[in-house]
C-alpha cells in the first residue's frame, strides 16, 4: 500500500535517523526533528520550534527549496475526513500572510492523528 499511497501523492513517516544529516546544518541550538513525512519527492519535517517543507523541483530533484515555517506564524490548521470508509485524510494549514492553506493528503494507514497533536503542542501553548 505505500507505493500506491505515493503514487496518489500522499504522506508517509520518514525516519528521523535516514534525514538526520540532510537537515542537521540547519537545526539551531536545542532544536530537534519531531516528526517527518514524504509525499512523492516532497517533506514536511516538524521540529520542536518550526515546520520545514522541503519542495525538491525539476526531473532530478537536484535543486531543493527548503521553507521554515515558525509554528508563531500558523494561524489555524484542520484534519478533514469524510469518515470510517474514507482512505484519505487532509491536512490544511494556514500560515499568517497567506490567503490559501498548506494542503497535504495522508492514507487510511498514516496517522494524521500524530501530526494534528504535534501541531497542537506546539501552537496552542
Amino acid at each position: 500500500m505505500g507505493l500506491f499511497n505515493a503514487i496518489l501523492g500522499n504522506a508517509s513517516e520518514v525516519s528521523i535517523e535516514k534525514i538526520r544529516a540532510e537537515f542537521q546544518p540547519m537545526l539551531i541550538s536545542g532544536e530537534s526533528i519531531e516528526k517527518a513525512f514524504k509525499v512523492i519527492r516532497d517533506m514536511f519535517v516538524f521540529t520542536n520550534k518550526r515546520l520545514i517543507l522541503v519542495d525538491k523541483q525539476g526531473i532530478t530533484g537536484s535543486k531543493v527549496d527548503y521553507i521554515s515555517i515558525p509554528y508563531s506564524s500558523i494561524i489555524k490548521f484542520s484534519k478533514e475526513s469524510a469518515g470510517l470508509l474514507d482512505l484519505d485524510a487532509e491536512l490544511k494549514i494556514w500560515v499568517r500572510g497567506e490567503s490559501m492553506p498548506i494542503k497535504k493528503q495522508f492514507g487510511k494507514d498514516n496517522n494524521i492523528n500524530e501530526v494534528y497533536q504535534i501541531l497542537s503542542q506546539y501552537i496552542l501553548k
